[in-house]
């Protein structure tokens, strides 16, 4: 996945002006709306303004969210302007002064792709669109009514208005490619988002190993693992994130002796009916809340889930191959192509898949040994910062020097 290096760094000739690259963010009418950007993007957008600072671009951030977003980005060298919130005609009269002063704008994520379209004019030119796609839109159950099919209509409408708006799709997986392909984009490439450095597993060279042994013990006890197996699954709880699986799998050791625990760290609406099925069923789970230190507990765990399918890269799957934690996951999404051999997939919402994968891991100390390992391999090949910002101004520069011979 790692993308190759062929954009050395550089900056522009002494006395040309520096290119003028506006990043745009999110598309919804509000700082906590449903379309703000995720974390993963915001963090890949941050990434982006650092790498192309330092190579001498002038980047202007644009977003419709709140000032934690806009702190977030203090030290990248960006510029940062909010768009207004009220309506949407603001927001895109507001981008549209800001870009006339650009030589392209970046867009991330589907949303900003459309704001950023609406604010060109839906042109391919003068000024060159490249968009980001990280995840496609959640679609409706099945067409089971008409509210789902018109929710499939629209996804397919903004899908195809943004692909064929940008000069270049960007697409952090092949799917992702794929269908910005089948939507209609004329130019879409592979661009892996980088992969951040959380600094929250353990120190493996570390010298202090009593001490970083008595930390992993303090965790494990904090959650009630300090002498069984323990499995983490992090999420938000909110039916989509494949808790119930998991809780069906679980069923299948909790005859074990110690039964293993699975820890669920995340909150949301749907703690109520799954804690309802753990009291009712003695299932071994533990719903832990929201968690600051998630990522740690993570690292700290004997196997990790991700139990449903993701539609970009999995942050769970990442952290838990960085950190050597053998991992089942579902196979769909972005997870396939993330963690290559470096995983155990099962089909999603596949409990029984689930279930005899974690009672095989369980049993064979040795192929967990050797997950942990090239877990920590598969880590390596991702790309980082550097990667990223040199492939992407490679993409810059070309839009812009055809824009320019148009």
């Amino acid at each position: 996945m790692s993308p190759s290096r062929t954009h050395a760094s550089r900056r522009p000739a002494v006395g040309a002006r520096p290119p003028h690259a506006v990043q745009v963010l999110g598309g919804g009418p509000a700082a906590d709306g449903p379309h703000a950007p995720s974390a993963r993007t915001a963090a890949h957008a941050r990434a982006l303004a650092r790498g192309l600072t330092a190579r001498g671009v002038r980047v202007t951030v644009c977003t419709r969210h709140d000032a934690a977003l806009r702190h977030s980005f203090t030290g990248t060298g960006a510029e940062f302007t909010a768009l207004p919130g009220r309506t949407e005609a603001d927001a895109v009269a507001r981008l549209r002064a800001v870009c006339a002063e650009a030589d392209l704008v970046h867009a991330h994520g589907l949303r900003a792709g459309l704001l950023a379209a609406l604010a060109l004019g839906g042109r391919r030119g003068p000024v060159p669109l490249v968009v980001t796609w990280y995840a496609l839109p959640r679609a409706g159950p099945g067409h089971a009514s008409r509210a789902d099919a018109a929710h499939d209509l629209v996804t397919r409408l903004l899908l195809r208005r943004v692909a064929r708006a940008a000069t270049v799709v960007l697409g952090t997986t092949t799917k992702l490619v794929d269908a910005a392909r089948r939507s209609g984009a004329r130019d879409a490439r592979l661009a892996p988002a980088p992969v951040p450095l959380t600094g929250a597993g353990p120190s493996p060279g570390r010298e202090d190993a009593a001490a970083e042994e008595a930390l992993r013990s303090t965790v494990r006890a904090g959650v009630g693992a300090a002498d069984r197996p323990l499995l983490v699954a992090v999420g938000r709880l909110d039916g989509r994130r494949g808790h119930d699986t998991a809780l069906t799998a679980s069923r299948a050791w909790r005859g074990l002796s110690p039964a293993p625990l699975l820890a669920v760290a995340g909150e949301g609406p749907g703690r109520g009916p799954l804690q309802r099925r753990i009291d009712e069923e003695k299932l071994p789970v533990r719903l832990l809340g929201r968690r600051d230190d998630a990522l740690r507990l993570l690292a700290e765990a004997d196997i990790a889930l991700q139990p449903t399918r993701c539609r970009g890269p999995s942050l769970v799957a990442q952290e838990a191959l960085r950190a050597g934690v053998p991992l089942v996951a579902a196979a769909g999404g972005g997870v396939p192509e993330l963690v290559g051999t470096a995983a155990v997939l099962v089909p999603c919402g596949d409990a029984d898949s689930l279930a005899s994968a974690v009672l095989g891991l369980l049993a064979d100390p040795a192929r967990r040994a050797a997950l942990g390992a090239a877990g920590r391999a598969q880590a390596r090949t991702w790309p980082g910062e550097d990667d990223t910002a040199a492939l992407v101004l490679g993409v810059y520069d070309e839009v812009t020097r055809a824009a320019a011979d148009r």
